[in-house]
């Protein structure tokens, strides 16, 4: 795939709609295009993060590990990124990302991630808030889930 394609397919990736094209380059020359098959794994609950990834195609299903065995806490299918958490917070992985069906996507690297956002307060703005709606929509969804379980143990 041609540079300006991938400049034109993160340009769609919410997180980096904003960013100024030549950081978009970047970005894109930088990164890796990899494809996954079904069941295999893009990374694991625990892992350090070196790269964020962003989904192409394909689906993606994000899980994690609780005292309860493996949940399912959401997927990933195109134009969404991946990963970026872990590479924000500097800490290890919270959840497992498996491919579904065959998957494409284009790797960051937390080098490269880094610099776009040091260099683009925009780019910080616009992940910052993702990341806060995702935590919000995640605290909504167990609030939920308790006050089921409350409803069911009456």
């Amino acid at each position: 795939m041609l540079l300006c394609d991938e400049v034109q397919l993160l340009r769609n990736v919410p997180y980096f709609k904003h960013v100024d094209a030549c950081k978009l380059k970047l970005l894109a020359f930088a990164s890796q295009r990899i494809t996954y098959g079904e069941g295999d794994c893009l990374f694991r609950q625990g892992d350090m993060g070196d790269a964020a990834y962003v989904i192409l195609s394909g689906q993606v299903e994000l899980t994690t590990t609780t005292s309860q065995g493996e949940m399912k806490v959401g997927e990933a299918l195109s134009n969404a990124i991946i990963g970026e958490m872990s590479l924000l917070c500097d800490g290890p992985r919270t959840i497992t990302a498996k491919a579904v069906t065959q998957v494409e996507a284009l790797r960051i690297g937390k080098d490269c991630l880094s610099k776009v956002m040091a260099d683009s307060p925009r780019t910080s703005l616009e992940i910052s808030r993702a990341l806060a709606e995702r935590l919000r929509l995640a605290t909504s969804e167990l609030d939920n889930n308790r006050l089921r379980q409350v409803v069911l143990m009456q």
